[in-house]
């Protein structure tokens, strides 16, 4: 006997005609479509609201920098850790580049509003563990179980029930506020108003995602609100492409309101710095010390050598050239 999925579900509906569900649409229905026709105005709108409201889910800056200086804070090395940890995890898992975000976020939030019984060690990775986990469960279809989340090199393996303890405790803190506004919310938009055909698009957020996630290991860039670092990310991402090499902060100033032409070049400029920095530099080329014999020595030496010892002068020489010939080889 087969089982239509009307019947399955339909002690789940409430009191409307069920019918009208799993039928095929009816006149009255819109069609379901995931290209949405959004009108351009509708969409700045909304943009502006986010860039209004993106206030309210930072830290801020200069306090909670005071809070590294602190002696009883975590130091910028203990975060940079622990923000490490949770990039490798994502990779490890595919997770979504906005998990690793607001596993961040969660973090500073945290430790900006509560204070850890100790600043490093055990505590300090349990906090990890429960912003990654609760990240996961917002943005993510499949989520690992609490013991299998815990791996590329975590120091402590904590019981699942003390990372829900620690849960519960993190949501307390952020008031259960767990959606937050990201670079990643302007990134479409902000390329779209550079390469309005598409055609680089793709290339455009992909590469400043990259960027975001090399960068949110730095606390400097705590200063700069989402929309901020989403404009100077777009700016280094075009700026990699020969079309768009011309476009500069004041051409991002110009793509929405809310934006500060000061704040997207500093933001800039401290994104060049930091590439710079952790670029990989070559070892210098160290060739080994050679014995270099003068004119006068070698005629002295042939003067004064007998017969035996100016047999093997040719050995000698044939040696010495041999070397340099496999340095000269490296």
């Amino acid at each position: 006997m087969s089982v239509s999925c009307s019947d399955c579900f339909s002690d789940l509906l409430c009191g409307e005609d069920s019918n009208i569900i799993f039928s095929n649409g009816g006149e009255d229905l819109p069609e379901c479509s995931s290209d949405l026709d959004i009108s351009m105005p509708d969409v700045e709108e909304s943009i502006a609201g986010l860039i209004e409201n993106e206030s309210d889910f930072m830290v801020p800056c200069s306090d909670y920098m005071e809070k590294f200086h602190s002696a009883q804070s975590i130091d910028a090395s203990t975060r940079a850790d622990s923000v490490a940890w949770i990039l490798k995890v994502k990779r490890y898992y595919g997770f979504q580049p906005l998990t690793a975000y607001l596993s961040v976020n969660y973090f500073d939030r945290f430790l900006y509003s509560h204070q850890l019984p100790k600043m490093n060690g055990w505590p300090v990775q349990l906090l990890s563990v429960a912003c990654l986990s609760l990240a996961a469960k917002v943005e993510e279809p499949l989520v690992p179980s609490l013991l299998d989340l815990q791996v590329e090199g975590a120091k402590f393996i904590f019981e699942p029930r003390n990372i829900q303890r620690m849960e519960l405790l993190v949501l307390r803190v952020l008031d259960w506020r767990l959606q937050s506004i990201s670079p990643f919310s302007f990134l479409s938009f902000f390329a779209q108003k550079i390469d309005p055909t598409g055609t680089y698009k793709g290339f455009l957020t992909s590469r400043a995602t990259e960027i975001i996630l090399s960068n949110i290991q730095e606390t400097s860039f705590l200063e700069y609100r989402p929309s901020c670092i989403a404009a100077a990310t777009i700016l280094c991402a075009a700026n990699d492409l020969p079309h768009f090499s011309l476009v500069t902060a004041q051409h991002a100033e110009s793509w929405c309101d809310g934006l500060h032409k000061d704040k997207i070049i500093s933001c800039h400029r401290l994104m060049l710095q930091t590439e710079f920095n952790n670029r990989p530099r070559k070892q210098p080329k160290v060739l080994p010390q050679l014995r270099v014999m003068t004119r006068a020595s070698i005629t002295w030496s042939d003067s004064s050598s007998s017969s035996s010892s100016s047999s093997s002068s040719p050995y000698k020489r044939r040696k010495l050239n041999n070397r340099l010939w496999v340095d000269n080889d490296k």
